[in-house]
């Protein structure tokens, strides 16, 4: 019998099939089954994985070590998360940012009641940078943290996209305004609006017969995701979206711009930053990671809901703490 961390997937698009590759790429894992709304046997996964109808996920209680929920924050996982960490250790990618106190809250209380382990909003941002934005302000306590998106395609805004009525297919970019990047690197400590940071652009498909400028405006005054941008809607056809707008490039840094020393006289710049042929794999990638993460915490006797500021760095890695010491340190 292996002692590998058995884990599940609920949900399989872009990020339940980046899922999929990245546990085949951990040795000390192995998938144990695929949980999906579809009919489980329309469903062809990439490894030929065992895929069950997510009604059926509670004969699983007990064969799952973590469940890695894949589904989108806009309407999954604010209900998902809570549900199933009622009987499973989860992990999600929760990513509205203003919504994440009220989730965790959620999640913190079912996963308590189920006496299991929840990491919410894990991924890359939140995630990854979440942990580089306090860690600069930690380190440089005089200066001010930015952060910065793309270009790239965001899974959570294209997913609130294809949410709306009449819409088909849909991705849309987030742009970084270079004017604002050039001038924290330069070390201007400058103050901005979230106008003046970034601005979306969406490119649309929508069915037949549906209202164009209703859809756009609903895409414009979103709250949460548009409405604080200048945003840009382009509707295009079938044929173009398909061929150039279904790949998933995605990135962005972080930087603390500070300073230090008597009357804060040296500047220091503190940066973070990702490069992304797939959005969806990378971030897929760090929720196994973060699986593992769960695994720790539950064994050590952890329950309730964490984030990645609450979780020991060593504990996303398959190596030893020794081994971690001795190579990485």
């Amino acid at each position: 019998m292996n002692n590998n961390l058995k884990v599940g997937i609920v949900g399989y698009g872009n990020l339940g099939r980046g899922v999929e590759l990245a546990v085949k790429q951990n040795e000390d894992m192995e998938l144990v089954s695929v949980f999906t709304r579809r009919e489980p046997s329309s469903l062809k996964t990439v490894y030929g994985a065992n895929v069950c109808a997510c009604e059926d996920i509670l004969d699983y209680k007990g064969k799952i070590d973590v469940l890695i929920l894949c589904g989108g924050s806009a309407t999954d996982l604010i209900a998902q998360t809570p549900e199933f960490s009622k009987n499973f250790n989860v992990v999600d990618s929760f990513d509205t940012h203003a919504r994440i106190p009220e989730h965790f809250e959620n999640v913190d209380k079912a996963a308590k009641d189920g006496g299991n382990v929840a990491l919410i909003s894990s991924g890359w941002d939140p995630g990854l940078f979440s942990m580089n934005r306090v860690m600069g302000e930690s380190v440089l306590t005089e200066g001010n943290t930015y952060t910065f998106w793309g270009c790239g395609v965001s899974q959570g805004h294209s997913d609130a996209l294809r949410r709306i009525d009449g819409v088909r297919y849909a991705a849309q970019y987030t742009v970084p305004i270079e004017k604002a990047l050039e001038s924290v690197r330069n070390g201007e400590c400058p103050t901005f609006t979230t106008r003046e940071k970034h601005k979306r652009e969406c490119y649309v498909v929508i069915e037949q017969c549906a209202d164009m400028d209703a859809i756009r405006q609903e895409i414009v005054t979103m709250p949460n995701y548009f409405a604080d941008y200048d945003t840009e809607v382009y509707f295009i056809t079938e044929k173009d979206f398909l061929e150039n707008h279904t790949s998933m490039p995605h990135g962005g840094v972080v930087i603390r711009s500070g300073s230090t020393g008597e009357n804060n006289s040296s500047k220091q710049t503190y940066e973070f930053s990702l490069k992304l042929d797939s959005n969806p794999e990378f971030t897929a990638s760090m929720l196994v990671a973060s699986a593992r993460a769960v695994y720790k915490m539950f064994s050590d006797g952890a329950c309730g809901a964490f984030t990645v500021l609450d979780i020991p760095i060593s504990y996303f890695s398959k190596y030893s703490s020794e081994e971690l010491r001795k190579n990485f340190l």
